[in-house]
């Protein structure tokens, strides 16, 4: 029995307490002291966990159970070679206890051992009554393997055993999403619901299901069943929104979102889909109203800041547009959407210095898109930082080799910093691998194209 601070029935856990505050040794029996060990577990409390044990096996030296739970704290304290020689112990005096393959298999999994895991949970599988938890233990296993068609069979045997393991039930879906089987998931909660035809979970992931196939009918058809069967479930609500935006009815959309806000407190995502449903119904003040309240409710949520800055750049605001990216940065640094956002507003406000960083900074957190080269090399060139052009599409040609693009910018660059040889090298390369982009040479550096040699090897045939 599982002792609560608030049970009548918790004497033994108010007696231990007691007598941690004095120096009275007081006798439990083992049962007692698993039910103290389980309760501070269950409530995180190791440093007391660990006492209980100690006191228990102090008074209970044989007692297997006692014995199990320090092998659960060895394995919590990740020491795994004390927590294996215990439990091969234990399996000498009690080789057909179940706890004991449970916990091998935890220590092996633990040491990513998990084909091992596998076959040692398959062993209890005779030992014990209660199969479905082996069966999830298992299933959990070849998750870790990504093995996800042997996971998928093994938590269809725990729905098999429980038609209300609705842990089991995510899992398995996800396992049919990771494999891409779509009409394979319909197929089997569409079984799965004639056994159980009010479970608002089932109708919610079937929804789940033809929403990844694009039937919006039938996903808004589903996650109605999900409603009748459980009119508080929120997360039908929500997805029923969605389908409901890809079908261009905002305002049913809207009505759901709000009735999610009615049943718990707001959610940032519900409180961002309503402001994008009235911006796209044009009530622009009710939009930017909800989007000020998403990034308010959570501000680390970057789709909401993203929003209410595309909102004002649609509107050519670029000011206002540029304060609430500024607030995005401030919150998280490491956003490269955001210095993405924050590059191309101050480059039409022609801030160019401010533009070069924000393309600069989303290159250092990895944005390599063809694009942000280009477009900070063409500020770098504007500013007259011609060097620091030139390294960065020697750069991009690392992850761009053979880009016309990125070679007539070189050249270019190379002829202005007076490298002929250089420049004659690149101008070739961008001649070989597209001419087409030659007008690049003309519209970026008109001084260059305006001499002889450059026009020539222009016009050469390569």
């Amino acid at each position: 029995m599982e002792l609560s601070p608030n049970d009548n029935n918790n004497l033994p856990l108010t007696r231990f307490e007691s007598m941690l505050k004095t120096n009275h040794v007081l006798f439990f029996d083992s049962e007692e002291f698993e039910n103290i060990i389980h309760h501070y577990l269950n409530q995180g409390k190791i440093a007391l966990a660990k006492k209980a044990i100690k006191l228990g096996l102090s008074q209970h030296p044989t007692s297997v159970n006692l014995k199990l739970f320090k092998v659960e704290i060895y394995v919590f304290e990740n020491e795994l070679d004390k927590a294996d020689m215990l439990i091969n112990e234990l399996h000498v005096i009690d080789p057909r206890n179940e706890e004991i393959y449970i916990q091998k298999a935890n220590i092996l999994s633990k040491r990513d051992d998990h084909e091992k895991a596998i076959e040692v949970l398959k062993q209890s599988l005779d030992l014990t009554d209660d199969v479905v938890d082996i069966y999830s233990l298992i299933g959990m296993e070849y998750l870790f393997l990504d093995k996800f068609e042997e996971a998928k069979n093994y938590f269809m045997k725990c729905l098999e055993a429980d038609l209300h393991d609705y842990a089991a039930l995510h899992n398995m879906i996800y396992c049919f999403d990771f494999l891409g089987q779509h009409e394979d998931a319909i197929s089997y909660l569409n079984t799965f619901l004639d056994s159980n035809p009010y479970c608002e979970v089932a109708w919610h992931q079937l929804g789940k299901q033809y929403y990844e196939l694009k039937d919006y009918k039938k996903a808004l058809a589903a996650f109605d069943f999900a409603i009748i069967s459980e009119d508080t479930f929120i997360g039908a609500y929500l997805e029923k929104g969605k389908v409901l935006e890809k079908l261009k009815r905002y305002e049913d959309a809207i009505e759901n979102y709000n009735i999610t806000l009615q049943l718990d407190d707001p959610t940032s995502f519900a409180l961002l889909r309503i402001g994008t449903c009235h911006e796209r119904l044009k009530n622009m003040e009710l939009a930017v109203q909800y989007y000020k309240k998403t990034v308010q409710e959570d501000p680390l949520l970057d789709k909401g800041w993203i929003a209410i800055t595309k909102f004002y750049i649609k509107k050519r605001n670029y000011k206002k547009s540029l304060y609430y990216i500024n607030k995005a940065i401030n919150i998280d640094t490491e956003n490269v959407i955001y210095w993405k956002l924050y590059a191309q507003i101050n480059e039409r406000l022609s801030f160019w210095e401010e533009a070069e960083r924000g393309y600069k900074k989303a290159l250092e957190l990895g944005n390599y898109e063809l694009s942000t080269w280009l477009t900070r090399g063409d500020i770098l060139l504007k500013i007259g930082e011609h060097d620091a052009a030139v390294y960065n599409f020697l750069q991009a040609a690392e992850f761009y080799p053979e880009n016309a693009e990125i070679e007539f910018r070189l050249a270019g660059l190379y002829y202005i910093l007076h490298e002929t040889e250089k420049g004659s090298y690149h101008l070739k390369n961008g001649m070989r691998f597209n001419p087409e982009f030659a007008l690049i040479i003309e519209e970026l550096f008109p001084q260059v194209y305006s001499k002889s040699q450059v026009k020539t090897l222009l016009k050469a045939k390569l």
